[in-house]
């Protein structure tokens, strides 16, 4: 995958600090929310982006010429900085695009950031039966009680998992809801693409 941008760094003082990151995270955790500001800085109704999640240190040990472009000199103190990608394509299920994803051995990590619409646990008892995926969606989607959601979620090779969720109505870093397994079966995904 190419890279087409990368995430400020939080600790490059001539980029937008992150001061919602908290400094004792886990470098995993800091990375899903440094992903998530990058995402709220673009807005809502966007669509899904795919990150490469590369060690710091490496990078600028084996491609300065790439750490020097994405700001990331000896003062940087993140451990793992995140890569865009190329755009997911439009109109592909996110499952298809996932699957088709293979990782060279310099990427440590990936993550993913995706809008959906999300229903509270109270709403799960009234799903009319018999509804396949898309009548689904369009019974989700007028639902009074329908959330707005981005998520965020990260792997790790090693299995290591982060996940960021942020309603819209609450559009707040302060918000933001952070745990390893709150989106499990787009973890699941993601880390099927580090599979041989």
């Amino acid at each position: 995958m190419s890279s087409t941008s990368s995430i400020p760094d939080p600790a490059d003082s001539s980029g937008p600090a992150l001061p919602n990151t908290p400094m004792a995270a886990s470098p995993l955790t800091r990375a899903v929310l440094e992903i998530d500001e990058y995402a709220s800085t673009l807005g809502w109704d966007q669509p899904a982006r795919l990150f490469a999640l590369v060690d710091t240190a490496k990078l600028r040990a084996q491609e300065p010429g790439l750490a020097s472009q994405l700001g990331l000199d000896e003062t940087a103190q993140s451990t793992l900085t995140p890569i865009e990608q190329d755009e997911v394509p439009a109109g592909t299920a996110l499952d298809k695009f996932l699957g088709t994803i293979a990782w060279p051995d310099a990427v440590t990590g990936c993550a993913l950031t995706v809008e959906r619409l999300m229903l509270p646990p109270s709403a799960e008892g009234t799903v009319p039966n018999g509804l396949n995926e898309k009548q689904l969606a369009k019974w989700v989607a007028a639902h009074p009680d329908r959330q707005e959601v981005r998520m965020t979620v990260a792997v790790l090779r090693d299995g290591a998992r982060e996940s960021a969720v942020r309603l819209r109505e609450k559009d707040s870093p302060t918000e933001v809801l952070t745990g390893a397994d709150l989106v499990p079966g787009l973890a699941e995904a993601l880390a099927a693409t580090f599979e041989d």
